[in-house]
């Protein structure tokens, strides 16, 4: 990151960067965006700082529905994550997942912003019935480096820790991180992005868990998790529906950033 204070943050993207799973929509969804607005609020304190991700969208949709807004905006600091909502579909197309992200980071980075975004976790190493999609994540990474190395974008290598795959760091359904996996991401991005006060304390692993699950018990969690959360997803599926149908980003506009009072999460 460039000397000087960061002015306008924007960040782009689906329901991790929306903030799932790291507080709720009654009280209001924080996540790792926020987090690391926060944590850049602390040294620039007129820090303005718009949200345009929605769940549910695709790389395509997000470049379609966010990048002209954010451009509006003349961010100093976009962040870009997608194309996990492309990778869970069989008929994938990464080479096109990741046209889609290049055309983001070129036209954020040729208005002058410093553009960041991360890697994905292989989801098989989170839970065994994610296997399957495996190697279009691991083929979604390698073309977010290309892509980014393209265009001098900041690349948070949070696939290459095996903390990232810790279940304790993610939320009941497996697909959005926890409130502690939030704050790992958001540590990612600001070591990434070498802001003040950030470490690498985030690729850490957690303490031992001593507990051990029987294999009966294995088996049973990956059923009730297939019931709870993957049935619902593939039906929403079969049925052209999207989580995020109807909805609009929670934060439209470039807004002063509030920490939370009294907030103690940590990154490790």
């Amino acid at each position: 990151m460039s000397d000087g204070a960061i002015q306008r943050y924007v960040a782009l993207g689906d329901s991790q960067t929306e903030g799932l799973g790291d507080g709720d929509d009654v009280l209001g969804l924080r996540g790792w965006a926020d987090r690391l607005a926060e944590q850049i609020a602390r040294d620039s304190p007129g820090l303005l700082y718009a949200n345009l991700a929605v769940r549910g969208r695709r790389a395509g949709e997000v470049r379609a529905g966010q990048l002209a807004p954010a451009l509006a905006m003349r961010p100093d600091l976009a962040t870009v994550v997608a194309g996990v909502n492309d990778v869970l579909r069989p008929s994938c197309d990464v080479d096109e997942v990741a046209g889609h992200l290049e055309a983001m980071f070129a036209a954020l980075t040729a208005q002058g912003a410093t553009v960041a975004t991360l890697t994905f976790p292989d989801a098989g190493r989170i839970t065994p019935l994610a296997r399957p999609i495996g190697r279009r994540v691991l083929a979604l990474n390698e073309r977010i480096r290309e892509a980014a190395g393209r265009h001098g974008v900041v690349v948070a290598e949070t696939a290459a820790h095996p903390v990232v795959t810790d279940p304790r760091l993610w939320s009941a359904d497996r697909l959005h991180a926890g409130p502690l996996g939030h704050a790992r991401i958001a540590a990612a991005v600001a070591e990434a992005l070498s802001l003040p006060g950030s470490d690498d304390s985030w690729t850490l692993p957690l303490a031992a868990d001593v507990t051990r699950a029987s294999g009966l018990h294995v088996v049973g969690a990956e059923l009730r998790w297939a019931g709870a959360f993957l049935g619902p997803w593939a039906l929403r599926r079969l049925r052209g529906r999207s989580s995020g149908d109807g909805r609009h980003a929670k934060r439209p506009d470039l807004l002063p950033v509030t920490s939370p009072a009294g907030d103690a999460s940590p990154a490790a």
